[in-house]
């Protein structure tokens, strides 16, 4: 097998896979530390890749053996089994057809996730708190790695604002589908005659991006900000100014950021974010005018509502861009959100 639809091409991700494991086993591999995670991270995406196509050859040379086997012997519970193994097959190709829609430059990169609650006060805040544990569960379910990087926390209930990294093959791929407006309607838990309210947050997705892409940012385009970071971290953390705000004053971007323990760590990081926001933004713009150019009248705006969750009075989530929608909402507030995520991904193929 040669390549797969000019997407997977075999051979050379097994030559890769050779170069990274002959990095890996030199002896001062890990002195470089975030270099090395990055090595570790890309040869594990590639190992995943190349397992999947072997079992995938394997199934259907099990398939081709069982049917042999059920013409020469007539055993019914030989086809049983071969028809096992061709729904088990069915599994697999689905998912090496959702990895063959995710070709951006940027899919296979870490993702970032920015959550912020909108107007409503503490219902927004407590719908931005749901939100952000619905991803950190499906990262959970893919075996994805999640860190919360910063938390800006509501006095009386939910979260102001966070923000995730999302570690994994093709996170930003896979969520790049949650960019935009989520919308909540239910009965409040804090309204005291148990109204119906309405609900948004706004989720902001860019790729982690790596330091070798050029980003233009002039220092005096920027504010930075110190404060004390209000979430778990240790004495160290919460006692002194660790945490950095920078904010960019042309675009109007704010990054936040107070995972680590020194101030100065925080600000690289924080710049790192802010740099994925402006690639990001660019790219944007780019789909924008080929939007206009090719004379069609949508909008690309991440403020656009993408998705609906209702609670009440009846219950069901939609996604306004597909159509696709269930009425399991517990099972999509625990994480279960790949089928709008499969089905936007299949649409933007199509519109290709």
């Amino acid at each position: 097998m040669k390549s797969y639809g000019g997407i997977f091409d075999l051979p050379n991700e097994e030559n890769r896979l050779k170069e990274l494991e002959k990095k890996m086993s030199a002896p001062d591999f890990w002195d470089d530390r975030e270099r090395a995670q990055k090595v570790s991270q890309e040869r594990n995406s590639i190992e995943s890749e190349i397992k999947l196509w072997d079992t995938l050859k394997e199934s259907i040379e099990e398939i081709e053996v069982l049917f042999e086997m059920v013409e020469e012997e007539n055993d019914e519970s030989i086809l049983e089994e071969a028809e096992n193994t061709i729904n088990n097959l069915k599994r697999k190709l689905k998912k090496v057809e959702i990895r063959t829609l995710l070709s951006g430059e940027m899919d296979k990169n870490n993702a970032i996730i920015t959550i912020h609650a909108g107007a409503g006060g503490t219902e927004s805040c407590d719908w931005a708190g749901m939100l952000m544990r619905m991803y950190l569960r499906w990262a959970e379910k893919k075996g994805f790695e999640a860190e919360i990087i910063d938390l800006q926390e509501n006095e009386e209930a939910g979260i102001k604002s966070s923000t995730l990294e999302i570690k994994g093959p093709f996170a930003y791929g896979f969520l790049k589908a949650e960019h935009g407006a989520h919308r909540l309607v239910r009965i409040s838990p804090f309204d005291s005659n148990a109204r119906r309210h309405t609900s948004f947050c706004g989720v902001i997705v860019v790729p982690e991006i790596e330091d070798n892409i050029e980003i233009d940012i002039k220092d005096e385009d920027l504010r930075v900000d110190t404060y004390r970071a209000s979430g778990a971290g240790g004495q160290h953390v919460n006692k002194t100014d660790s945490a950095v705000r920078i904010t960019h004053t042309p675009t109007s971007i704010v990054v936040t950021c107070q995972s680590e323990r020194s101030q100065i760590q925080n600000r690289v990081r924080a710049m790192k974010i802010l740099k994925a926001r402006l690639y990001e933004l660019e790219i944007r713009k780019r789909e924008e005018k080929l939007v206009l150019a090719k004379g069609e009248h949508k909008e690309i705006s991440w403020g656009n509502q993408i998705r609906s969750y209702v609670f009440q009075p009846y219950q069901m989530v939609k996604d306004h861009r597909t159509g696709i929608e269930t009425s399991n909402v517990n099972a999509v507030m625990d994480g279960d959100i790949d089928l709008f995520i499969e089905g936007y991904l299949k649409q933007k193929a199509e519109s290709r």
